[in-house]
């Protein structure tokens, strides 16, 4: 009887067992080193440096190096993480009870609570330390605006829909505007709270921005009607 080939049978299944385990080793790994990361970046602000990372992950350098990469590694890894938390808060506050304006205050107040909580964090993920400029092909903080934004436009386009509007093209932009809107005040008022001068708070900024937005959506006649086709030019008069 011919000997099985190392590479399949008994001991092929062995093999993938172990590449299996490995696999999930370095999941766990990835993910121990992404929360070091986080936890140095509060300790010691947006302008963290790998070395005090490896000190906050009890490694190395290189070791930080072999499972994010490089430091653009370490920096688009931070960002995933900070992406999951942003989507899963606003999902569950865009999630609760009241009209389109009220569960999009809601989604507001919810993104000003991270920024509230965690400023260094959102610091290091929009100034991006560690990464190509902005407006870079890929960049991560685009990413999360535009899944932010996506969520926003499911939450517009029925109410929209409800009220004669043209739901499909203007959910988006209105979504997008709301979105670069509550980033730059976000922004502003992160440097207001940093440097001491005088500033809302949280509930106050979010009342604000639903101040701004609810007339527009609450009377269907300040909501632009569907676009109308057309006519070809050169055509019969």
């Amino acid at each position: 009887m011919t000997p099985a080939s190392p590479l399949t049978g008994t001991t092929g299944a062995v093999r993938d067992g172990r590449d299996m385990r490995w696999e999930a080793h370095r999941t766990q790994r990835r993910r121990q080193l992404v929360e070091a990361a986080l936890r140095a970046i509060r300790r010691h602000g947006a302008g963290v440096g790998m070395d005090e990372i490896a000190a906050e992950a009890a490694t190395s350098k290189t070791v930080l190096y072999r499972h994010l990469g490089d430091r653009a590694g370490l920096y688009r890894a931070v960002v995933a993480a900070v992406d999951e938390t942003i989507l899963a808060d606003l999902s569950q506050a865009g999630s609760g009870g009241g009209d389109v304006v009220e569960r999009i205050g809601q989604m507001v107040r919810s993104y000003l609570g991270l920024v509230e909580r965690d400023p260094e964090i959102y610091r290091f993920v929009v100034t991006r330390p560690l990464e190509t400029p902005e407006g870079d092909a890929g960049d991560p903080v685009h990413r999360i605006t535009d899944r932010i934004a996506d969520q926003l436009t499911d939450a517009l386009r029925d109410h929209l829909r409800g009220v004669g509007a043209d739901a499909d093209l203007l959910a988006p932009v209105w979504a997008h505007g709301i979105v670069g809107m509550v980033r730059n005040v976000s922004d502003t008022w992160l440097a207001s709270r940093a440097d001491g001068r005088p500033h809302l708070g949280a509930d106050e900024v979010t009342g604000a921005v639903v101040a701004l937005i609810r007339p527009a959506l609450s009377r269907p006649d300040a909501i632009p009607a569907p676009a109308q086709p057309t006519a070809p030019s050169g055509g019969r008069r």
